[in-house]
C-alpha cells in the first residue's frame, strides 16, 4: 500500500518562501495538498489533476504552486509570501478530480510536515 512522506517544513518568516515535498512508495501517489492549523478541520489547499490542470484554495491562490514529479512519485507545493495564517502541519493525499474535500482522500495519511510562520 502506499506510504506518503511530507517534508520540507520549517520556520520562515512572514513573506518567506519554502517547498514542501511528498514522496510516496508503491503504487500509486498523492495529488493535492491540505493543510491543518490548531483548533481547525482539515483543508484542501491546492491540487493537481492528471492533466495538470491545478486548483487552489482562495487562500493560497497566487502564492502556492502545485507542481509534480511523476518519474520520482513526488508531488511539491512551492510556498511564497507566507503569512502568519499559513501556520500548519501540512499533509498530501490522493482525491478525485474535483474534490476539495479531505474526507475525499483515498490514502493513508502521512505525519505531515510543520510549517511555521513567525517573525
Amino acid at each position: 500500500q502506499v506510504q506518503l512522506v511530507e517534508s520540507g517544513g520549517g520556520l520562515v518568516q512572514p513573506g518567506g518562501s519554502l517547498r514542501l515535498s511528498c514522496v510516496a512508495s508503491g503504487s500509486g501517489g498523492a495529488n493535492a495538498w491540505f493543510r491543518q492549523a490548531p483548533g481547525s478541520p482539515r483543508e484542501m489547499v491546492a491540487r493537481i489533476s492528471g492533466l495538470g490542470v491545478e486548483h487552489y484554495a482562495d487562500s493560497v491562490k497566487g502564492r502556492f504552486t502545485i507542481s509534480r514529479d511523476t518519474a520520482r512519485n513526488t508531488i511539491y507545493l512551492q510556498m511564497y509570501m507566507l503569512k502568519p495564517e499559513d501556520t500548519a502541519v501540512y499533509y498530501c493525499n490522493s482525491v478525485s478530480s474535483l474534490s476539495t474535500a479531505a474526507t475525499d482522500a483515498s490514502l493513508p495519511w502521512g505525519r505531515g510536515t510543520q510549517v511555521t510562520v513567525s517573525p
